[in-house]
Parts: structure tokens; C-alpha cells; sequence
């Protein structure tokens, strides 16, 4: 194993080369495109809840955290009677959300934020390692691919160094390239017991979100990443040995350009078929004297609803909720079914749009090179 130090930031080395200024122009384009699009849907909650579902599942399924929709379906609803690896990734989702905030808050990304998304996503407040002795295997073959920073100061001098470098908005280096450095360096510092890619992960959208690249997160890069596993491993790891970025730059910038493609076609199916329900309650005898603007967006929010929803967004009363509810389900609208003392009211049709999203996107499962973090 070649094992080499990691420098701090920021290199030295002429990120943008020629490779990377031409694949930065296509990328830019594919993002401003899908924060223009994410635009055109009528509330962001809708487009931020449909697309962390997938996020939350694809992320942890690389970490080997296998669900299904359905099961965190009824972890959404019912978090003490799911699976553990359908509640870690409702958990995952409450990470983004405590992150996004953070940042709206703060307009800063601090250790602080990390601690709390990691918090979020392990349920643990161990913080920063403090024990040396922590290293990297491949688990496929058991060898030691990379040792990360062992003491507690060596890693917070790192991470000193790692968040000023990114909250510092006025130097030259382009914003996406930034993010495929801010990502090599976080996953390299490996500042946590446990927890550290979904967090990486995380930071990414956060940063996207922090230099006004997109208005919300939105935008999440694990699909491509397990799609092309070895690959990303791979760089890893000659980028490590060899100092050289520009490879695992294109590989970020090339990622981001075909989710930003994806998530358009993912914005463009919601908007679709709410289009389609929306001109189907309307021109509805029985749902016509019900539609309303705000009716639609509650039914598109998750793709599950309860009376008290309803009640609370149209401000109506209980017994009027259930009548809406009640005539929806008996024109196929939505389906029910009742999950311990609740009464569920799901969206099939949002449901749906978000499963084959998903399960037509992911190609490849290879798990021939998972890394893991070990105590020694």
C-alpha cells in the first residue's frame, strides 16, 4: 500500500485544467437548468421531500443499509414499528433536513453543522475520534487501503482547516470544483467512528445549497456514486497515491452533470401528474366542489396523508378532512389502508413516480469493493 500525507487546503496545484474547464462548462449548464426548473414547482417542500426519499434510500444502500419503498413508507409513519434499515434512512432524510436548516440559519458550514448531521444520521454523540487506531479495509479483501488521521488534534487541525476553506467564498477556484475537493478531503480527514460517508454525502447538497448553486437540496450525487462504485473507489485512491485531482474532479463534476439531468426528469414526472390530477379533480362532478390549489400540494407533500393534514392545510374541520379524504379514496385518487390506530391515505401515483425513479436508475450493485471503517 502507498500510503501519502494529507495536505492541507488550499493545494497548490492548478486544478483548473484544460479537462476540467471543459466538463465545468457542461456541468454548470446541467445545474443552473435544474435550479431553474426546481423553480417551476409551486411549493419546494413537494420536490424536496420526493427527492431526499430516494437520496436517504440510494445513500445508505451504499453504506449496505438495504429497504425497500414500502418499508420506509411505514417507518415514515410509524417509526417504532419498521425495520432498523428503514428507520436509518427516514433518519438519513431528518439528517438533510437538520443540515438545510443549519445553513439557512447560520449561512455558515461549521464543525458544529457536521456534528449535528452525523448526530442525526448515527444517533450518538461520540463527536470526533479521539482513540487512534482507526483504518480503512476493503472488506472484499480484507487489505488496509488508507489510514486517516489517528489523533483528536491532528483531525480538528484538519477540519480547522477544512472549514475555512470552505466558507471561503472570495477565492478563484470555481465553486463545483471546490465541492470535489471539500468531498476527497472530508471522506480522507474520516473525522468520525461511524457515519462518515452519509455525511460526506450530505456536506455535498449543503454546499451546492451554501454558495446559491441551488436554492434547495435537491440534488444528491449517491445514485451516480453506486453506479459507478469501483470507479469511485478507484480514484480514491490513485488520488491519494498520486496528488493528482484532476481524474477525481471529473468524476464530481461529471456526476453532478447527469443528476442534475436526472433530477429534472424526476421534476418534470411530479409536475406531470399533478398536472394530470389536477385537471382530473377538476373536471370531476364529485371532486370539482373540493379541488382546490392547496388540496393538491397536500396530497403531493409525502406521498402519504392523514385528516389532520388535511385539516390543518385547507383549514377545515375534522369531519369535512375525512369527507374529502373519504371521496378521493372512492374515486381512486388515493388508496388506504390503516397502520396500528392511524388511518393512511397514500398517493400511489407520487409513490410510484419515486420508486421506478429510483429502481430504473440504479445499475449497477457491485459490492466486489466496499470499504469499512475498522478499530484496531
Amino acid at each position: 500500500m502507498n500510503e501519502s500525507k494529507l495536505f492541507k487546503l488550499p493545494l497548490k496545484d492548478n486544478l483548473e485544467t484544460k479537462n476540467v474547464l471543459k466538463q465545468l462548462n457542461k456541468t454548470s449548464r446541467a445545474l443552473a437548468e435544474l435550479k431553474g426548473v426546481a423553480k417551476t414547482m409551486p411549493n419546494q417542500n413537494i420536490l424536496i421531500n420526493a427527492i431526499m426519499i430516494n437520496e436517504a434510500k440510494t445513500s445508505s444502500g451504499i453504506e449496505n443499509i438495504v429497504t425497500t419503498h414500502d418499508e420506509i413508507y411505514r417507518a415514515m409513519i410509524s417509526p417504532n414499528n419498521t425495520t432498523p434499515e428503514a428507520k436509518e434512512v427516514v433518519d438519513y432524510r431528518s439528517a438533510i433536513w437538520e443540515g438545510y436548516n443549519l445553513i439557512k440559519d447560520n449561512n455558515l458550514i461549521t464543525k458544529s453543522t457536521i456534528i449535528k448531521i452525523q448526530e442525526k444520521i448515527e444517533h450518538n454523540n461520540a463527536g470526533f475520534r479521539k482513540t487512534p487506531g482507526t483504518i480503512i479495509k476493503n472488506t472484499a479483501t480484507n487489505e488496509t487501503i488508507y489510514t486517516p488521521p489517528q489523533t483528536y488534534d491532528e483531525i480538528i487541525d484538519y477540519l480547522n482547516n477544512l472549514e475555512k476553506y470552505i466558507n471561503n467564498v472570495d477565492d478563484d477556484v470555481d465553486s463545483l470544483i471546490k465541492l470535489a475537493i471539500i468531498h476527497y478531503q472530508f471522506e480522507s480527514i474520516h473525522p468520525f467512528y461511524d457515519g462518515n460517508g452519509r455525511t460526506g454525502r450530505i456536506l455535498n447538497i449543503l454546499y451546492l445549497v451554501y454558495m446559491n448553486l441551488l436554492e434547495t437540496p435537491i440534488l444528491y450525487l449517491s445514485k451516480y456514486i453506486i453506479n459507478n462504485k469501483m470507479e469511485y473507489y478507484r480514484l480514491f485512491q490513485e488520488t491519494r497515491q498520486t496528488q493528482n485531482y484532476e481524474n477525481w474532479i471529473l468524476y464530481i463534476l461529471k456526476g453532478i452533470e447527469q443528476t442534475s439531468e436526472e433530477t429534472i426528469e424526476m421534476i418534470r414526472k411530479i409536475s406531470e401528474e399533478m398536472l394530470n390530477m389536477k385537471n382530473e379533480l377538476r373536471n370531476n362532478k364529485l371532486t370539482s366542489k373540493i379541488y382546490s390549489k392547496e388540496l393538491l400540494e397536500a396530497l403531493f407533500f409525502e406521498f402519504y396523508t392523514k385528516i389532520p393534514y388535511i385539516q390543518k392545510q385547507l383549514n377545515v374541520s375534522d369531519k369535512t378532512a375525512q369527507k374529502y379524504l373519504d371521496i378521493l379514496v372512492d374515486l381512486n385518487f388515493l388508496s388506504t389502508e390503516k397502520i396500528g390506530r392511524e388511518r393512511i391515505y397514500k398517493n400511489e401515483r407520487l409513490f410510484n413516480i419515486i420508486k421506478n425513479f429510483d429502481d430504473n436508475k440504479i445499475i449497477n450493485k457491485d459490492n466486489t469493493f466496499n470499504i469499512e471503517t475498522v478499530e484496531k
